[in-house]
């Protein structure tokens, strides 16, 4: 039966790499917190990487992986924007301003400042263009029917998969965010950026939305659901999420221009 599906999982490696970024983010907030600056380690931080952390584990350990994996690709279709975008997302808020660099040991960042391979790859990587494009073709490829069905197949594939979304949603909103002021992006290009991100996932939302027979074979339905159904709420979950992270971000982003213009105006 389906319901012998919906269970927890704890793979070693998402366990190993939560409990790492967790011990990193607090020994850099304690960091900052011991030299009185508080104003940029303060509790909402902490709130904010907990609830980025949780979603992501969210979509790797409890049933939202076991029943997307195996039965519903609406649920799989949650599970990819929760790990590789809002839970991202998430994170990388907490982590605006020196955080971003306390959250490193000073062992470790000192080799990685000086070594020029290392910021010539991150350079390059956050080049907008090469973000975007990579984050589009993760997106593209990882949905083409094939890939997709060997990614479930075979759990190496989809071990793989989950990492390239994760990467490439770093990459794309560490550019709309900024949290080390680099700058990379002007106030109208991380909205364009966002406005791309939008435009590209309702590619595959119309794709999934206006398909007349399902793509993906492996689901044929369950839980009421009929595998034609659940394939247009797969699309409509991407729609709706992105909605709701990316408008949220705009609204955000240029929410003092619209204040300086009513104040101007009035």
């Amino acid at each position: 039966m389906p319901v012998a599906h919906a269970a927890w999982s704890a793979p070693p490696a998402v366990v190993t790499a939560s409990a790492l970024a967790a011990v990193l983010f607090a020994q850099g907030w304690l960091r900052l917190r011991r030299r009185g600056r508080r104003d940029l380690a303060d509790w909402k931080r902490a709130v904010l990487f907990a609830s980025g952390l949780v979603v992501v584990l969210a979509g790797l350990v409890s049933p939202i992986h076991t029943i997307g994996e195996n039965h519903l690709l609406w649920v799989h279709m949650l599970q990819h924007v929760l790990i590789g975008d809002l839970g991202i997302a998430l994170m990388i808020v907490a982590l605006r301003g020196p955080l971003l660099v306390f959250m490193l040991p000073p062992r470790a960042l000192g080799p990685i400042a000086r070594d020029r391979d290392v910021r010539a790859v991150l350079s390059f990587l956050l080049r907008p263009r090469v973000a975007f494009t990579l984050w589009a073709a993760n997106l593209a490829l990882w949905h083409v029917p094939r890939f997709y069905i060997d990614a479930i197949v075979h759990p190496w594939l989809h071990d793989l998969e989950h990492a390239c979304w994760m990467l490439a949603g770093t990459l794309v909103w560490i550019l709309l965010i900024d949290p080390g002021s680099h700058h990379r992006l002007s106030v109208g290009g991380r909205v364009a950026l966002a406005v791309s991100m939008f435009a590209a996932g309702q590619v595959l939302t119309d794709v999934l939305v206006f398909s007349f027979h399902p793509l993906y074979p492996l689901y044929r339905g369950a839980y009421g659901f009929s595998a034609l159904g659940d394939q247009k709420l797969a699309g409509l979950v991407m729609m709706a999420e992105q909605l709701l992270v990316l408008g949220t971000f705009v609204f955000l982003l240029i929410r003092p221009r619209l204040r300086h213009a009513r104040v101007a105006t009035a």
